[in-house]
């Protein structure tokens, strides 16, 4: 209990940037039609943040079988991700039993992941940590969006209000507790360039699988020995 505590409490710094994110997310959903349900249930139910905001910019205005099967690819796509973070954790959760494990990487994002590292670079061992600021990441996220649908009806034009910056803003934050020298900054600066070129040449959402890619190759290749 205390772990997860800690948990909890360990998260509480980054929870203004959250809840600013979920609140431009809420306020995309009203403007894309969304009700105050099914946006409340989508974020509680697909929990995938960046993903939820990249979908709804392409929203369909009919969901059609195709463009039902486009949104599962983009989603999926976007949340290959968590395929890397889930297995940063394995070495350390690998040996916990699986009916504890998996309930508890429903909850896994980057916010509460990077905490959780650092937790384990203090020499934190208790996986209840990670636990408990998955609890109340969750719960935030659940929660922000609300004010934010509110509003959604009246901003004519979010971008005015610099709401399109919070999603970048956030996720460029949490870097900062991963900085570890220039040289691991190389696979950073590789994904970024990579991601950048493709947006601008092939556009759609590839710019997110193949930034990752390509940062995922080039940290390891330029990662100390």
């Amino acid at each position: 209990m205390q772990a997860f505590r800690a948990g909890a409490l360990g998260m509480l710094p980054l929870l203004p940037g959250l809840t600013a994110f979920g609140m431009a997310f809420g306020t995309v959903a009203a403007r894309k039609g969304f009700t105050l349900t099914e946006t409340v249930v989508m974020n509680a139910t697909v929990y995938a943040g960046m993903a939820q905001m990249i979908v709804l910019e392409s929203w369909p205005e009919r969901l059609t079988p195709s463009a039902i099967a486009a949104v599962a690819l983009i989603t999926a796509m976007v949340c290959l991700r968590f395929l890397l973070i889930g297995a940063s954790l394995r070495p350390w959760l690998g040996s916990e039993p699986a009916a504890r494990v998996y309930p508890t990487l429903y909850l896994l994002t980057e916010p509460n992941w990077i905490r959780t590292l650092r937790y384990r670079a203090e020499g934190g061992s208790d996986p209840a940590f990670l636990l408990g600021s998955g609890v109340i990441v969750w719960f935030a996220w659940v929660v922000a969006p609300l004010p934010g649908y509110w509003l959604g009806s009246s901003v004519a034009d979010p971008a005015k209000f610099g709401l399109d910056l919070v999603m970048p803003a956030f996720f460029t934050a949490m870097l900062i507790p991963l900085w570890r020298g220039s040289r691991r900054a190389l696979g950073w600066i590789v994904a970024g360039a990579v991601a950048l070129v493709t947006d601008l040449t092939v556009g759609g959402v590839w710019f997110v699988f193949t930034g990752a890619v390509a940062g995922a190759v080039a940290g390891g290749l330029f990662a100390d020995e």
